[in-house]
């Protein structure tokens, strides 16, 4: 099977976030500091959808949502539902293995102080449309958050202001179900606008549509 396209860990395409990485190669020279590639089997049913990875965590430990608080929702989540199995330790050389799901974020490389813009989020998205176009079983597309949706709309092709962004929501795209979640962020979780019951809640919706599609 083949896998989809994953950037070079010294992709050259966004100058801003090439100089982010380096600087951050300077600072913190055990750190992953690349383009995270996506995590989980390429006959995965869902696609979980990020925005970036967080500066100490993915782009750390160069594992998605691998060493941060959004991290410790998402898999404590999936973990719950059966969507992974193993052991999350924060680190990519844990025992935690995916379940019928795949994590590819919008963006692959960290942005100074988690904002990707529009041109770097354009850019990125050749490596969205490839796991769509290449993984054969996906029928779920979990976003998180507001940039994810829109990135997997505009890579879909739909127009956003048809699909605009609603927590818990499902829309039919083609071939797709897209459901998105407010980001499981600690900012998220801490302002009570995403408890752990809603985000539970919406993964499992996303489950189940995976076995109705």
């Amino acid at each position: 099977m083949k896998a989809p396209d994953q950037p070079p860990h010294d992709c050259p395409l966004c100058p801003r976030l090439v100089a982010f990485r380096q600087a951050n190669s300077t600072k913190y020279p055990d750190w992953f500091n690349g383009p995270v590639p996506s995590f989980g089997p390429l006959t995965a049913r869902i696609l979980i959808a990020g925005l970036a990875p967080g500066l100490q965590g993915a782009n750390r430990t160069g594992r998605p949502f691998t060493g941060d608080w959004a991290g410790d929702l998402l898999y404590a989540t999936l973990l719950k539902l059966g969507l992974a199995r193993g052991v999350y330790d924060e680190r990519p050389d844990d025992t935690l293995e995916l379940v019928d799901c795949r994590i590819a974020n919008a963006v692959r490389c960290v942005p100074p102080q988690n904002k990707p813009e529009p041109s770097e989020i354009k850019t990125c998205r050749q490596f969205l449309i490839s796991e769509l176009e290449t993984l054969p079983n996906v029928k779920v597309i979990l976003a998180l958050g507001k940039i994810a949706h829109d990135s997997v709309l505009a890579t879909l092709g739909p127009k956003i202001s048809a699909h605009p962004f609603k927590h818990g929501v499902a829309y039919d795209i083609g071939k797709f179900k897209l459901i998105s979640s407010y980001h499981c962020s600690r900012y998220n979780t801490n302002t009570r606008r995403l408890t752990t019951e809603m985000f539970e809640d919406v993964v499992g919706k996303a489950k189940a549509l995976s076995f109705k599609t």
